[in-house]
């Protein structure tokens, strides 16, 4: 099974720009047509929060609009800038989102993988929370399939990542969390948004992954805890394959093509060059 992870995309009403002049509808147009054309296509789509820039009713229709040319399914957690109520009435046919209660959680069982999404936002502010009732909701789904291959993904990451800024608004109650997590051995991955930068840690027995955005990324600054500053690296998202035999590996991909692909060049004189053709056969 093969399952796309985006994240912060930040979509704005038409014509409007991100932080004034970042069009992150077209960049998540682009990323749209990369997952339709990719062979083979992956399975589902996550998108991990921060959906929308201010959480406004027209980025919501802006943000429907784009996702519903995905040629697969989508589920969707909310992020700090994304609004509940909001959220709720632009996607009240969804048959994953809950209708009612105060959290986006859900859990879905249809597929090889169980898929388990977490609302981590407080309204108002930068930084999430897994509160405890927030916590009793995830400890009673895992305990209903302890055996099954999990992906638990959130917005805000609860693990430090070593960028202080981003870290200061990240999960506040991530170590309890964490408490909930680690007993169970069948959670494959605990995915995540909000840092704009891919990032991969081993955090309460399993994996914690941050995907890159598909807009803009955060400038990778592991020494000062100074306001965090845009970056505007290749938009990409991730690509996590997972089967019974090899369990699940993460790829990076690019939203944007690049030159390429081209053929190995292989000198006879060089030492290894045996050795490289013997691996290019192969291929």
């Amino acid at each position: 099974m093969m399952i796309a992870q985006i994240t912060d995309m930040h979509v704005r009403a038409p014509d409007a720009r991100c932080n004034g002049f970042i069009d992150t509808n077209a960049y998540l147009e682009r990323a749209v047509d990369a997952l339709n054309r990719m062979t083979p296509r992956p399975e589902i789509v996550i998108a991990t929060g921060d959906l929308t820039d201010c959480g406004l009713p027209a980025e919501f229709v802006e943000l429907r609009r784009i996702l519903g040319r995905l040629a697969m399914p989508v589920y969707m957690i909310p992020g700090n800038h994304d609004r509940r109520a909001e959220m709720r009435q632009a996607f009240a046919d969804s048959d994953y989102l809950p209708r009612d209660g105060q959290f986006l959680h859900f859990a879905v069982d249809r597929y090889p993988l169980r898929l388990i999404g977490l609302d981590s936002i407080v309204p108002g502010k930068g930084y999430g929370s897994i509160c405890a009732e927030r916590r009793a909701w995830l400890a009673a789904r895992l305990a209903e399939q302890p055996d099954k291959p999990t992906v638990i993904f959130l917005h805000h990451p609860p693990f430090p990542t070593g960028l202080k800024q981003m870290d200061q608004i990240g999960c506040r109650d991530g170590a309890e969390l964490g408490k909930v997590i680690a007993p169970y051995r069948n959670v494959l991955r605990v995915l995540c948004g909000h840092h704009h930068r891919p990032i991969q840690t081993a955090w309460a027995g399993t994996i914690g992954s941050v995907g890159p955005a598909t807009a803009h990324q955060v400038m990778l600054d592991l020494v000062d805890a100074k306001p965090a500053r845009i970056m505007m690296e290749p938009p990409a998202f991730h690509l996590h394959l997972w089967s019974p035999a090899s369990g699940m590996v993460t790829h990076m991909a690019y939203v944007d093509d690049h030159a390429g692909p081209y053929d190995f060049r292989f000198d006879p004189d060089y030492p290894a060059a045996d050795e490289e053709m013997e691996l290019a056969a192969t291929r």
